[in-house]
């Protein structure tokens, strides 16, 4: 069982950075790999960052690949998601979830997941 809590969301202006967290208690978090999603109403929730469990391997969505970078540090159980040159387009509830399947595949985060954290860019 893994518990998962977010933080670090906020208001920002577009171009502006943010770096969101997420710290995990349970056991053997260094097994799983984690993705960042977020989700706007009405739509489905996206996967756009994911770390494999040794964090040698990354993935991300073609939209925020260059802006965002995932990673570890699983000495303290968390994950962050530094999100560099933010678009109004980035605005979402942005969620951390574990997986000990493909962390690259959206439908591997079946058990775990945090209560999500917003994140609203504007001017």
């Amino acid at each position: 069982q893994v518990q998962l809590v977010e933080s670090g969301g906020g208001v920002v202006q577009p171009g502006n950075s943010l770096r969101l967290s997420c710290v995990a208690s349970g056991r053997a978090f260094n097994t799983y790999g984690v993705g960042w999603f977020r989700q706007t109403p009405g739509k489905d929730r996206e996967l756009v960052a994911a770390i494999n469990w040794t964090g040698d391997l990354t993935h991300y969505a073609d939209d925020v690949t260059g802006r965002f970078t995932i990673s570890r540090d699983d000495a303290k159980k968390m994950v962050f998601l530094q999100m560099n040159s933010l678009k109004r387009e980035d605005t979402a509830v942005y969620y951390c979830a574990a997986t000990i399947g493909r962390y690259y595949e959206p439908e591997s985060y079946t058990d775990y997941w945090g209560q999500g954290t917003q994140v609203t860019v504007k001017s």
